[in-house]
This record gives structure tokens, sequence and C-alpha cells, in this order.
């Protein structure tokens, strides 16, 4: 039945950890803005400045390559749901002590509350993100993560504004606010996070090593040992890198590059958070509830073309100074400004939800809380990385050993070039290394670009562990629509003729189809297909084939041959019955003949249905009752 993200923002499996999640965000950034502010309420010096500046980065950042790893075990070991009682219990203890801080006003004890709220977020990140396969079914998966970004992205910004604004709005209370303020919050997500409902441990038996420096390399090996969720963390730490890089370069753009004040940056930095907020919830409706990382080309792609248009429409400083809002908005090209921040944001989003959801896909439940870990290990070199970077490339030279060292001195229009450009450059070698991305990319373009598709009852298909999927063959496309229908990759089996249809025959490589041929035509190559197959089903991957044997030439279905039996021999897998409905319609299909007379659709991007029942045995399925399911899911619509 058709669904929507929306939907789990009504249920109890999603919306408390939700809430808790966002308030835990929301709380963080309050809090930091707020110490921000209560340094330029008291008027301190500018050494004290300059000492939370450089020290309050570092306090945050390290407990997550000190903990991360000691994380991801703990939330392997322990029921989810409890852990996030436990670290939000925790954040009421540290942000009690933040209070003190405040009230006191006592730079030291809010730094080290600073610290301590960075250990809880180390010790929070692997379950947050390991909790969602849990509660979610996989065709969620993408709809889930939009929304937990869409709520990280808002929280940030509406903290940093709240935090920001805590003391020049209340004064002399301010201290008794803010602390009030960080206290209530904490209180609040732990009282949410009582409604979470039990989501089970990973892997309970596992024996915690407490030892983080040979643990930390643990969790870096296991997030490398699948090549694409490997890339995918790479990917996702990417995100991190460029992120750091344009959020930290925005104060001081807004002042010289776009002449503004300091709400200016925070019109700047809102309008980014906003794209990304956007981009995030709309994965789910480019991706059709599958987890689509063909998003993930078009994101990153996306990503440099409006860094580059950033860098094109404001190359040089401002000529005046001192604009709010209203009257950046009234200057010539503000609103080009306005549409590539929010276009970088919505294209992060395409880039980094699926990425998200891919690894929640691939990687086994028992060890997804150690791969967050190492993720956020990662996250954080790449993060200190651009933080350096970016300093580093604005300054004009230094002094090494008595030798003066000269540097590039970008400015930063300058800097977000050298971004767009470098973004290319990692995403070209990214998807060359892991041809899949690209593929599931065109893949995407042709099917949602011809299509529109649904797909009911693909929840049917096993979350993992091997899996045969069958299907009447109506076009040339068919493969490509189911791809993008199931969640899972899938091996299809298809006439080799299909297979070497140029430009698709790429894709169809790289999605590590099986091409065969009839036992006439050439037996050695319909051995290997039924060899590979097997090897396949051994390796728990699902796989797709066609038991017509053929293409429809009238529409109708022909009766399934015995090749489907003679898989189930060799290994007696669950069999998912499909069927494809509206694509007798469609230009690839024999409607009217060979594939040469192709013609136009009789309607654009015609409405297609892909109908799954519940799986079979593979113990007891035969073709003649499989090819009756498949007759019946697909009723009278050809």
């Amino acid at each position: 039945m058709p669904h929507s993200q929306y939907a789990l923002l009504r249920q109890r499996r999603f919306l408390p950890f939700f809430l808790t999640q966002s308030l835990g965000a929301f709380n963080d950034n309050v809090y930091r803005q707020a110490i921000i502010g209560m340094l330029f309420w008291l008027g301190v010096s500018s050494e004290q400045k300059t000492l939370y500046a450089n020290l309050a980065p570092a306090l945050f950042i390290l407990p997550y390559f000190l903990f991360s790893a000691l994380a991801g075990q703990i939330a392997e070991k322990t029921e989810k749901s409890t852990l996030i009682r436990i670290t939000t219990g925790m954040e009421i203890g540290i942000m009690s002590l933040a209070a003190v801080g405040f009230v006191t006003q006592n730079l030291v004890v809010l730094l080290a509350a600073l610290f301590l709220t960075g250990v809880q977020s180390a010790l929070f990140g692997p379950v947050k993100y390991s909790i969602l396969p849990s509660v979610l079914q996989p065709r969620e998966l993408t709809g889930g993560n939009g929304l937990v970004e869409m709520g990280t992205a808002i929280a940030i910004l509406c903290g940093m504004i709240l935090g920001g604004s805590i003391f020049a709005a209340t004064g002399d209370s301010g201290p008794w606010v803010a602390g009030g303020m960080v206290v209530t919050l904490a209180v609040a997500g732990h009282l949410v996070s009582r409604a979470i409902p039990p989501a089970g441990a990973g892997a309970p038996d596992l024996k915690i090593n407490w030892n983080p420096i040979p643990e930390s390399f643990a969790a870096l090996r296991l997030a490398k040992k699948q090549l694409a969720v490997r890339n995918a963390v790479l990917g996702v730490s990417w995100f991190w890198f460029v992120g750091t890089i344009l959020t930290s370069q925005l104060p001081a753009y807004a002042e010289v590059n776009l002449g503004g004040s300091a709400t200016l940056y925070i019109f700047a930095l809102a309008l980014f958070s906003i794209g990304t907020g956007v981009g995030s919830m709309l994965c789910e409706k480019l991706s059709a509830r599958t987890v689509e990382i063909g998003l993930v080309p078009l994101g990153a792609f996306g990503m440099s073309a409006f860094l580059l248009d950033l860098y094109l429409g404001r190359p040089a400083a401002a000529t005046v100074g001192g604009l709010d809002v209203a009257g950046f908005l009234r200057q010539p090209g503000s609103w080009r400004t306005v549409i590539d921040l929010l276009g970088v944001g919505m294209f992060t989003g395409f880039f980094v939800v699926p990425l998200f959801a891919l690894i929640q896909n691939r990687t086994p439940k028992s060890e997804m809380s150690r791969v967050f870990a190492g993720l956020n290990i990662q996250n954080s070199g790449f993060i200190v990385l651009a933080a350096l970077l970016g300093v580093t490339l604005q300054m004009e030279s230094f002094q090494l050993g008595g030798v003066r060292v000269s540097m590039p001195g970008l400015e930063i229009p300058q800097l977000f070039l050298a971004l767009a450009v470098a973004n290319t450059l990692v995403a070209i070698w990214i998807f060359t290394i892991v041809p899949e991305f690209l593929m599931r990319f065109l893949s995407w373009v042709l099917v949602r670009s011809l299509y529109r598709l649904r797909a009911w009852g693909i929840d049917e298909v096993p979350e993992d562990g091997p899996a045969l999927v069958v299907c009447n063959h109506v076009s040339y496309m068919d493969a490509l629509i189911l791809a993008a229908s199931i969640p899972r990759p899938v091996r299809f089996v298809m006439y080799y003729r299909i297979f070497d249809v140029p430009v698709m025959r790429w894709i169809f490589r790289t999605a590590k189809a099986i091409p065969i041929a009839g036992a006439r035509e050439n037996p050695e190559l319909m051995q290997r297909a039924f060899d590979r197959i097997d090897a396949e089903l051994a390796d728990a991957q699902v796989v797709g084939i066609f038991p017509e044997g053929r293409l429809t030439s009238d529409g109708e279905m022909a009766a399934f041959k015995s090749g489907v039996e003679k898989i189930l021999e060799r290994r007696q897998v669950p069999v998912v019955p499909m069927a494809l409905r509206g694509m007798w319609a469609s230009m690839w299909s024999r409607r009217d003949g060979r594939l040469a007379r192709m013609r136009v659709p009789r309607r654009f991007r015609g409405h297609v249905e892909v109908v799954a029942a519940p799986a079979v045995d593979g113990g007891t399925a035969t073709a003649p009752a499989l090819e009756a399911m498949v007759r019946e899911l697909r009723g009278d619509q050809p």
C-alpha cells in the first residue's frame, strides 16, 4: 500500500527516537552558542575568547577518537533503547555541571562540561544509526534516514540561533536562563527516550575490548570489509569534510563577500541547513522507497555545480557592509547566492542520506554499531583535517625554522572553487572504484525519466540471506525496473543478447548480471550460468530470473520453463514471485514488432507497477505453481 516517510512520525517505533536525537542535537548547539554569547556578554579579554575558540572544537572532537571504539562495542552488546536512556541520563548530569559553569561564569567548568558532552555524543553516535535497521523495514531506511538528517539539520540551526540569543535577550538573567534551559532540554530528552520501544542487541555475547587503540583499528577494518560499504563510509566522511569547510567559512563569507552583519551569517547557515533538510526529505520520493545509491552521484555533482556557481556569483569582496537580511536581498545577484546555498544543501542531502541507508542495509546487524563507531572515528579525522586545511589554504605565508614559506592565500570564494574541484575529483574516484554507484545512477535516470514506478509487497524479499526472485518478462527494461524496486542488489539472469544491448551492457555487467543462452544455442554458456547462479545463492545473494525464457511477443505470459526447478534442485532457497504491470505499452517491449522499430510510448512516464507475493519454500516450489502465482499477481494488466 502507498506509504510516506511522514507516517513514521506517528509511530512509536520511530517518533520517540527521532525526538530524542533532535533534542540532543538542539541542546548541544544551544549550549555551545550560549558559551560564546556569555563571553561576549561578559566582555572578556581577547585571550579568553581565543582560548575558547581553540579549545572548544578540540575538546568536543577528542572523545570521538578516544571512546568511539568502546561505544561501538557497548552499543553492539547492549539493548539499544536501554543504552539511549543511559546516554540521555548522562546528559542531565553533564548539563547540570554546565549550569553550574554558567551561574558561576567559570569557563573551565564550561569547557569540562563541553568535553563530557563530546563523550556523551560519542557514546550515542553508534546507536543513533544502528537502531534504525532494527525498527524500520528495508524500504523505510531511506525515508527514516532522511527524517533523521532533516531533524538534525534543523535542530542544529535552531539551537545555534536560540543559544546565541540567550544573553543578548535576557541580560543579567542570562547565566540562570542558559543553565536552566540546557538542563530542561536534557531532562526532556531523557523523558522522551523512555518511550523508545526495546530494540535488541546486535551481538549480546560480544566480549568488550577496553583498549581503545587496537579496537579503533578493528572498527575501521570492519567498516572496510565490503567494498560498497567501505566507500559509503568514505563518502559520509567526505560529506563532513565538505560541510566543515563550508560552514566554517560562512561567518567571514557573509561579512566580507556578502557585505552583511552577524544576522546575515545566520541567514546563510539557515539556507544551507534548510536545503539539507529538503534534500534529505526528497530522497524517499526520488528513490521510490528503495536504498537508491544512484542518488549519490547526482548529489555529488550537484554539490560541485552549486559550489562552482557560489564562486562565480561572488568572486570578490562586497562593496557595501553591515547589511541585514532584507538589505542583502535587495542587492543585485543576492537571489543567485540564496539559490546556490540552498542548492549545495539540497544536493548534500541527496549525497549523504542514501550512503547511510546503504551502510545500514549491507552491514550485518551483529557488526553495525562497530561499523558506525569506525565511521565516527574517520569522520572526526576528516573534520580536523578540514579545519586545518581551511585555515592553511587562506594563509599567505608562515615561518618554519627561520624560513618563511609562501602559501596560496586563497580568498573564501576561491576556497569554494577549490572545494568544488576537489569534490568532483573525489566523487569520480569513488565511482571509479565502485562502479555500482554510477551504474545505479544511470539506471535510476532511465527508470525515473521513462516511468512512474509503484512497488507493492517488496518487503517480502528477505532482508538478508539467499533468495530467488521470479517474474514475468515483458520488456528489455524489466531487470532495471525490478532493480529499482528491490532494496537489495539483485543478480539478474538474462538472455545474453539482452545482456549485450549497447549502453545497458555496462550497467548489466556492473550489476553482476548473469548472461544465459538456450541449451541448443550455447550449452557451455548455459551451464556456466547455472553454476554462477548457484554460487551467488551460496554467497547469500538475491538472484532474479525470468522463467518464461523470452520476452512476450503478444503481451501474454508464456509457460515457465523447468530451469527454475533445476536451480532449486541444487539449492533450496526462498522464492519470491513478482509480476510487472504496465510494461507492455513501453517502447522497450515487442508490442509493435522488433526493438529496432522503437517508438515513443503512448503515455510519457506511464504508470508501471511491481507486485510481489510472500516467499515460497524452495523445497516445494514448482514451475507451474510459481507461474500460477505470477499470473494471479499480474491480473489482467500486461
